[in-house]
C-alpha cells in the first residue's frame, strides 16, 4: 500500500468510507422505490451495480498499471452486471415480488417498513464490505501474469461460469408451466440443492488466490468468509429452504435427503 502504487496508507480505508455512504443514500432510495413497487430485488440488483460502481471507482483512485486496471474492471463488470442483469429481468421486470421477501413482509407485520430499511442500509455496508478484495487487487504492485494469480482467475472463471449455468438451468425449468410447485434437478442441481450459492461463494475464494501474498492480501478473506456465514447461515440456504418446504413440501423433503445443500456432490438414494 505505500508509493510502490501511489496509494497511502489512509487512502483505501477512506475510499471504503466514502463507498459506504454514497451507497447508504442509493439504498435508501431503492428502499423507497420498493414500496411502490413492492419488490424488494431492487435492493439486490442496487448491490450488483453498487459493487460494480465501486470496483470501477477505485480504478480511477489507484496508481496502478493499465494491465492491473483493466483486469480489476473487467473481474468486476463480468461478474456483477451479469448478476445484476439476471437478478433484474428474472426477479424484478415483469416479475412478481419473490415469495422470500413476501414471507419476510408478512413475519415482519406492521414494522415491516423500518425493518426493509434497516435491510437495504445493510447492503449498502455490504456493497463497502465486499469491494475490498477489488481494491486490494489494485494495490498489487506486480503486473497480473504470476502463476498464484493465474491459478486464481482460473478459479474465477470456473466459479462465474457456473453460476451463469446454474442460473440459466434454474430459470429454464421454472419457464415451463408444468414444472410448477416441482423441484429442479437438472444438470448442477443434481449434485447440489444450491449450485448457485456454491459457486458465488466460490467466485470470492478466487480473489483470495489471486492476491496472495500481495499487500493487503488477508482482507480478501471477509469476502469467502462473510459470505459462506451469509449463504449458509442466514439470507441464503435458510431462508431459501423454508420457502421451498413450504411450496414443494414432500418432494422438497426428499430432495434434501439425497442431495447436498452447498457442495455439489452425486445424490443418495432414497
Amino acid at each position: 500500500m505505500g508509493p510502490e502504487t501511489g496509494i497511502t496508507e489512509s487512502d483505501p480505508l477512506s475510499l471504503v468510507v466514502i463507498v459506504y455512504l454514497v451507497m447508504a443514500v442509493v439504498m435508501a432510495g431503492l428502499w423507497a422505490l420498493q414500496r411502490r413497487v413492492k419488490n424488494a430485488s431492487i435492493g439486490d440488483v442496487g448491490w450488483c451495480l453498487g459493487l460494480m460502481a465501486a470496483a470501477l471507482w477505485y480504478t480511477t483512485q489507484a496508481d496502478s498499471g493499465i494491465e492491473r486496471i483493466l483486469l480489476t474492471a473487467m473481474l468486476v463488470v463480468f461478474y456483477a452486471g451479469r448478476l445484476g442483469r439476471y437478478i433484474l429481468f428474472e426477479r424484478v421486470i415483469g416479475k412478481p415480488e419473490d415469495a422470500r421477501y413476501q414471507r419476510l413482509r408478512k413475519n415482519w407485520g406492521d414494522s415491516e417498513s423500518a425493518k426493509m430499511f434497516t435491510y437495504f442500509q445493510l447492503q449498502a455496508l455490504a456493497v463497502a464490505v465486499f469491494s475490498v478484495p477489488f481494491l486490494v487487487l489494485l494495490w498489487n504492485p506486480k503486473p497480473p501474469s504470476s502463476l498464484i494469480e493465474i491459478a486464481g482467475l482460473l478459479i474465477w472463471g470456473m466459479a462465474v461460469s457456473g453460476e451463469t449455468r446454474a442460473d440459466r438451468q434454474l430459470a429454464h425449468f421454472r419457464a415451463d408451466p408444468q414444472n410448477h410447485g416441482r423441484v429442479c434437478r437438472d444438470g448442477l442441481w443434481r449434485y447440489s440443492r444450491h449450485p448457485n450459492y456454491f459457486f458465488e461463494w466460490l467466485h470470492w475464494c478466487s480473489y483470495v488466490v489471486m492476491t496472495m501474498g500481495a499487500p493487503g492480501w488477508l482482507l480478501t478473506w471477509v469476502g469467502p468468509i462473510l459470505m459462506g456465514v451469509l449463504l449458509m447461515k442466514v439470507t441464503g440456504i435458510p431462508r431459501a429452504e423454508e420457502q421451498a418446504l413450504v411450496s414443494r413440501g414432500e418432494e422438497y423433503q426428499n430432495y434434501q435427503r439425497t442431495t447436498n445443500a452447498f457442495f455439489p456432490w452425486y445424490p443418495k438414494s432414497l
